[in-house]
């Protein structure tokens, strides 16, 4: 209330001033309702003012017939229509205008669905932000399964919502459940519809053998229908708000134990939103008799992928590589792929199993893989080596035969027979070979010596280890020698140091009391 004074000043400011009721409000600090309330009181009627014209004004009439007809046409497309008719406005303007112009669409009632224990579940992925593993970062996705009757219900994260994953939240939830519903509700998730024309469903193959192991019946809600599962939409809000905010964990695993004793324990004592008078676990244990029992195994949740092995033996899946045996190169292999491990199979048999890895660009390997690899190429320089050497030498076979007989290391004696046919050819290795198996001493000691001994008794120089790169400059290169008696002379300064040192050195030792011991 305001006071007598207050009031006539009000009266005041407006006749005698001519002060709108907004700006005496703003002048005296006074709410404008008090104003507008003090001038009516004494007889002032409230002055309208009249809008300004606006550019929608002359198409207003062709808006509203257009949106009577199409009522979620959206306001882009009006816009472009009414631009077409000469509208100079602009397109925010515009869209402002025609959110006040559209009409609402009637108000839906809805009946509240009510289903029998063990009769309905509903299905749903939610998006959870991201997480960050090394140097890949992935998103983080939650499986709720929710029991229509009693809401009971189950969380359990992935790194992606992938079909593999899927499926394997089917499997954990009916573990934990003890049991299966008859009807698994879900959204129009590609994981389980993939395609839909009006009442005819295309259902993903993988989700009917799924049902078809549990034997229930999977059911997609109507499209743009979310109020028809609308108990797994609140069981995620839920999750966001009575779990996850602001959850500390140390991985995915660690996030996952957390999140199953969440379920057993505050999920499940909280109060039914049906039934305040009983909990969700008391429900449960009314609804799980009603539950059809579980197969004696549980479905497959790897995820298959077929891959092809390239000229290195790792295999790529999911932004990493796996290594593989050497002998795999270039052929098809099958990737099953669970939770925490990786299994490669060629055919029906496997031939890689390792742990999976979550990181971007990592190189997860098995060292019995590139051990194998290495024995190989070692084995192959080997062979390689030894067929050289046949060829140019046939009388190498029996060295070798002789040389492994004693315990002569074979790679020695094959890089020493090499250099020997490098540098001598192939003739000369021949008979140094059948020399030195004459004489019964198969090393390679003895076949040096014998083709030393050929060049001596040919006159030959002995030939250079280093061959002269093929430059004209340098093969035509002049150098001078030394003459030998400079070497003479340094040999002799030598002995000559020596000898002057040498009476002192006995000396010393004649000297010395304890020579004589």
């Amino acid at each position: 209330m305001i006071g007598r004074d207050l009031e006539v000043e009000i009266l005041r400011l407006h006749h005698a001033e001519g002060w709108p009721a907004g700006t005496i409000a703003r002048q005296l600090r006074v709410h404008h309702d008090a104003v507008r309330r003090v001038l009516r009181q004494a007889g002032v009627s409230a002055v309208t003012r009249q809008a300004p014209p606006m550019l929608i004004d002359a198409y207003r009439a062709f808006v509203l017939e257009t949106l009577g007809k199409y009522p979620t046409l959206s306001a882009s497309r009006l816009f472009q229509m009414v631009r077409e008719r000469g509208y100079s406005g602009g397109p925010d303007h515009f869209r402002a205008v025609i959110r006040a112009l559209r009409p609402a669409p009637p108000a839906q009632a809805y009946l509240r669905l009510r289903t029998l224990p063990g009769e309905q579940g509903q299905v749903d992925w939610a998006h959870f932000g991201k997480i960050t593993i090394g140097r890949a970062t992935r998103p983080l996705m939650a499986f709720v399964m929710v029991l229509s009757y009693s809401r009971m219900l189950f969380v359990r994260f992935y790194l992606n919502a992938a079909m593999g994953n899927f499926l394997d939240g089917h499997v954990q939830a009916l573990r934990f459940f003890e049991g299966c519903p008859r009807v698994l509700l879900y959204d129009n998730l590609k994981s389980a519809v993939l395609e839909r024309s009006g009442q005819a469903i295309r259902f993903n193959p993988t989700l009917l053998e799924l049902a078809g192991h549990y034997r229930f019946e999977p059911r997609p809600v109507a499209p743009a229908r979310g109020n028809e599962k609308g108990r797994v939409e609140r069981a995620i809000r839920f999750v966001r708000s009575s779990f996850f905010s602001a959850r500390t964990y140390r991985d995915l695993d660690d996030l996952n134990g957390q999140a199953l004793d969440w379920c057993t324990g505050a999920a499940a004592v909280r109060l039914c939103p049906e039934d305040r008078s009983r909990t969700v676990a008391a429900l449960f244990a009314e609804e799980r008799p009603r539950l059809m029992a579980l197969p004696g195994d549980p479905f497959p949740t790897e995820q298959r992928v077929a891959v092809r092995v390239g000229k290195t033996p790792y295999v790529r899946f999911d932004l990493n590589d796996y290594s593989v045996p050497h002998t795999c190169v270039q052929r098809a292999v099958t990737v099953l792929a669970g939770e925490h491990e990786v299994r490669i199979l060629e055919g029906a048999s496997e031939i890689a199993r390792h742990q999976r890895s979550f990181d971007r660009g990592a190189q997860i390997e098995r060292p019995e893989h590139l051990q194998a690899l290495v024995e190989h190429k070692r084995a192959a320089r080997q062979a390689r080596a030894s067929d050289r050497l046949v060829q140019a030498a046939p009388a190498v076979t029996e060295l070798f035969d002789q040389a492994a007989g004693h315990g002569h290391s074979l790679g020695v004696l094959t890089r020493g027979l090499l250099v020997l046919l490098d540098s001598h050819g192939a003739s000369a290795l021949q008979q140094a070979i059948s020399a030195a198996l004459a004489t019964q001493r198969p090393h390679l000691a003895a076949v040096r010596h014998f083709i030393d001994q050929q060049h001596s008794a040919g006159g030959q120089p002995p030939p250079l280890a280093v061959q002269l790169p093929d430059n004209p400059r340098v093969r035509s290169l002049s150098v001078r020698p030394h003459a030998l008696e400079d070497y003479d002379r340094i040999h002799r300064t030598s002995e000559d140091d020596q000898g002057s040192n040498a009476p002192s050195r006995g000396a010393d030792r004649t000297d010395d009391p304890t020579s004589g011991a």
